[in-house]
């Protein structure tokens, strides 16, 4: 049975479907629906939430699913690589990856992100030191990039 639940701060609002205590989708949400969930793993996922927006989680411990083209998989295993508080380049992925021409590319593989924060795509910006884009849009990407560079040393 898929479960969806919400998540919100005064920030950002997210849309997480739940199947059998595992992630398969992280979106962003303009608001949430109302909603009780009581599982212990819809508690879970709360509990790591609200540590990582207060600064005290740097990783993730929550079981995901995350499905793509090889290529797609590629890019979001060097992605999961990209330290807290850190960013590459859409270039620099490419290049880590093996397909140094292909920059374009691994900006359409992070806008397929099942699951964002879950695999950090938004510690890729621009060549340029730019946003670039983000299923959350700049602010919000700016917001989670000052967070975790405020709280690297957490």
């Amino acid at each position: 049975m898929i479960t969806i639940l919400y998540y919100q701060n005064p920030d950002l609002c997210l849309e997480i479907e739940i199947e059998e205590e595992t992630i398969n989708r992280i979106a962003f949400c303009d608001e949430p629906l109302n909603q009780v969930v009581e599982s212990p793993f819809a508690q879970e996922i709360i509990r790591q939430l609200d540590e990582y927006f207060a600064g005290s989680r740097q990783e993730f411990d929550l079981a995901f699913f995350a499905t793509g083209t090889p290529f797609q998989l590629m890019v979001w295993e060097q992605v999961l690589k990209i330290p807290y508080g850190g960013y590459l380049s859409y270039s620099d992925i490419a290049r880590l990856i093996g397909k140094a021409q292909a920059a374009r590319a691994v900006g359409n593989a992070l806008k397929a992100n099942p699951v964002a924060l879950l695999i950090p795509c938004h510690r890729v910006i621009a060549a340029d030191g730019s946003m670039g884009g983000f299923g959350g849009g700049n602010r919000i990407k700016r917001y989670l990039l000052n967070l975790e560079q405020r709280n690297q040393g957490a």
